[in-house]
């Protein structure tokens, strides 16, 4: 009979102290007031290493980690998703090459747009000349069988 009565007692005292519903808006308010983070977004970071390792053929993710972790003082290993989703993205946007892998694994390059968009605009102003069928004569050969 006593445990009846504790449990109906706390569950009143619980009733009475408004303290838990007032911390849930505070938790809202410091998500929105966090402090800027030290580092710029994912997206600068991923093109300066990529820039910076000056790989022939493509700078691997494992070294983009490596770069972006020395060069920003982050965790490698906590920005690796941040990292893998933006690489995605850019492949699927151009502005990221993939040269080996699938996904977010292999080695990446930067797209040169300058130079396939001045390669259209050449192609463009050029007129095109109309090709006019040659004429060709046949000639029947006879056959006698």
């Amino acid at each position: 009979m006593e445990d009846k009565a504790n449990s109906g007692s706390t569950a009143v005292e619980a009733a009475e102290n408004p303290t838990a519903p007032a911390k849930k808006p505070s938790k809202s308010k410091s998500k929105a007031q966090r402090e800027k983070a030290s580092h710029p977004p994912t997206s600068e970071m991923v093109n300066a290493a990529i820039k910076e390792l000056k790989d022939r053929k493509g700078s691997s993710l494992q070294a983009i980690k490596k770069y972006i972790a020395s060069t920003y003082k982050v965790d490698g290993e906590k920005f690796a998703p941040f990292i893998k989703r933006y690489l995605k993205s850019a492949v699927t946007s151009g502005t990221v090459v993939q040269t080996k892998g699938k996904g977010a694994s292999g080695s990446f390059k930067l797209s040169t747009g300058k130079n396939s968009e001045s390669s259209k605009t050449k192609k463009v102003p050029h007129p095109t000349k109309k090709s006019v069928p040659k004429k060709t004569q046949w000639v029947e050969k006879k056959t006698s069988f």
